[in-house]
């Protein structure tokens, strides 16, 4: 164990002696009844026609074999949240328990929301422990939560349950858990009674920023109010927001269900289930640094073979429906031999290494780098024949200048996506009107196209190829230039370009990243360790047309080639650095 001066972050007093308690012993959840269930509509209808030329498709691992037409998911009808009262309706009767999203499901079903049993004649709805039978059951997935400058990401289902029961167990012991009234009632249910003190109620337009005011902090909120400023924490493992989440085996799990006492006196719809979270609505974006499949790097390639470099990383970047590289490097057919004790800036690569980018399930490739004109335009054309034959789209480059800065639209379980990128450099920004290359950076058009998509209800991603700060500060004109594209409606503003991983930021609705640091790239010290081996992987998660927040991937850059995860002690004093670095200097509950 690392001392806490090493760790470069503060602790929580009352933790200090425990930092060791998030163990795997014991576990608790309830057994519900899961069922098929209607499913909510997407937020969207039809979208007017894109302004620019860019075919959406789905990621190329989703495609067929045996065809190169991209394969669009169609979003749900559009939805409502919220019904007018309609006259003679039927009401239901509905406790403190029922979320505001249940309540507008069963209003949306024709029905009125009353708190009179004269009124709702018989028919009401209430949070059950052991359900009977599956009709009009409403499955309900609630997340546990804490602001997202966090260090911990793991909470085991035993001291989830001790903190309930006020038990000394785990990282945020002796911390009381944030909820809103109707979570408290259904988890009263749920877990039983919580013990004096383990819980404290707030209004729920209050719990987030109770949370970042009180860290070290932590909450319980329904799927559906998870937001960016939201770190959330796994319990044994298991996150909702996550593509491998298995509800079986995950104790926030809530069903309510709609009854009629006998004999029923008024109508009721045929369905009253409900989910508030439904996989087919999830989609996730992996976001990377830079990549260059030069020197030492594709010299310990040919040494130990191509798909080397991504063994440790590769089952996470290819879970994404969405993943997203930035190779700065042309792949070229005359391409010299790798040498490790290269001189000079002029890059190429082999052709055969795009089976490490194929096998990683590379989807979107950002063409904004610094070297794919190293070669030439016959290197340039090569590499987007390349990239075609794979069914890899890319963006931030192209063909000539009106290819490469059109945005590039994706749409993925209903969630409308929109990548656009560029390269603040003139000396390497190659694109002209009849020239392939990089687009360097125009302001005034990426803004409008960024203003007009959100608009259209895509969701806005822009990434940089920015200037190269050795810094995990981001300078005060980075800054300007990244909110600038916040300012026009991107979710997320990332950088690609940085080496060494820079900090980030919530700004408005947008999350900026300044830099991520390299993926797939030769800096590494002989002796000790660099801060460009120090890697953020962002996984980005969004759904039924909203942006969720980012679960930051950390690895750490070995052997000129391969990242492999971080190990718990090297992620505490990362996180906690950078944390430090992006202004986020708080109390911390740490494992």
């Amino acid at each position: 164990m690392m001392s806490i001066s090493a760790f470069k972050v503060k602790l929580h007093p009352k933790n200090q002696s425990n930092k060791n308690h998030i163990t795997r012993t014991g576990s608790f959840l309830l057994a519900v009844t899961f069922l098929l269930s209607a499913c909510q509509p997407a937020l969207w209808g039809t979208p007017l026609p894109p302004p620019t030329a860019a075919q959406p498709a789905v990621p190329s691992s989703a495609l067929p074999t045996d065809t190169g037409v991209p394969i669009v998911l169609t979003p749900a009808p559009p939805t409502q949240t919220s019904m007018p009262e309609i006259p003679g309706a039927s009401m239901i009767l509905v406790g403190p328990a029922i979320p505001p999203l249940l309540r507008e499901k069963f209003m949306q079903s024709g029905l009125q929301i009353s708190t009179s049993v004269q009124e709702a004649k018989g028919l009401s709805v209430d949070v059950v422990r052991q359900p009977q039978n599956a009709i009009n059951l409403s499955t309900w997935t609630f997340a546990l939560v804490a602001p997202f400058p966090t260090i911990v990401d793991d909470i085991t289902s035993q001291d989830l349950l001790s903190a309930w029961n006020a038990s000394s167990s785990g990282p945020f012991q002796d911390i009381p858990l944030l909820m809103d009234e109707p979570t408290l009632a259904t988890l009263t249910v749920v877990l039983g009674p919580p013990a004096d003190g383990a819980v404290q109620v707030v209004p729920a337009d209050q719990l987030l920023g109770a949370a970042w005011n009180e860290m070290p902090a932590w909450a319980i909120v329904p799927f559906e109010t998870i937001e960016p400023k939201w770190k959330v924490l796994t319990i044994d493992g298991q996150s909702p927001i996550q593509k491998k989440f298995n509800p079986s085996t995950y104790p926030l799990i809530a069903s309510y269900q709609a009854s009629c006492n006998e004999p029923c006196s008024v109508s009721v719809p045929q369905d009253l289930s409900f989910v508030n979270r439904d996989p087919q609505k999830l989609a996730t974006v992996i976001l990377t640094g830079v990549t260059a499949l030069v020197r030492a790097t594709a010299a310990t390639m040919d040494a130990k073979g191509i798909l080397y470099p991504g063994e440790a990383v590769r089952d996470i970047l290819r879970e994404a429906d969405i993943t997203h590289i930035n190779n700065e490097v042309a792949f070229y057919n005359k391409c010299p031999s790798p040498d490790p004790n290269q001189k000079g800036m002029v890059f190429c690569s082999s052709p055969r290494y795009i089976e490490l980018l194929t096998d990683i399930g590379t989807d979107v490739m950002e063409l904004s780098g610094d070297h794919f004109g190293d070669y030439g335009t016959d290197a340039f054309l090569e590499t987007l024949d390349i990239y075609r034959q794979n069914k890899i789209q890319y963006y931030g480059g192209g063909l000539n200048l009106e290819d490469g800065r059109k945005p590039l639209l994706l749409e993925v379980n209903g969630n409308k996506l929109m990548f656009i990128g560029c390269n603040i450099k003139k000396a390497y920004a190659g694109a002209t009107d009849t020239k392939p290359g990089a687009v360097l950076c125009d302001f005034d058009y990426m803004t409008a196209q960024i203003a007009d998509y959100r608009a259209r209800g895509y969701l806005p991603i822009s990434t940089f190829q920015y200037n190269e700060l050795d810094v995990p500060k981001a300078t005060e004109q980075q800054e300007i230039d990244f909110r600038t594209l916040a300012d026009a409606g991107a979710v997320i503003v990332s950088g690609s370009q940085a080496h060494t991983p820079q900090m980030m930021e919530f700004y408005k609705d947008a999350f900026i990243h300044f830099g991520l640091g390299n993926l797939f790239f030769d800096q590494v010290l002989k002796v000790g360790r660099s801060p460009k081996q120090n890697e953020f992987i962002d996984r980005h998660v969004f759904y039924d047309g909203r942006y969720l927040g980012v679960e930051l991937v950390t690895a750490f850059l070995e052997d000129y080639a391969r990242p492999r995860l971080m190990k718990p002690a090297e992620r505490t004093k990362f996180l906690g650095d950078y944390f430090n670095y992006s202004g986020w200097d708080f109390l911390q509950a740490v494992p």
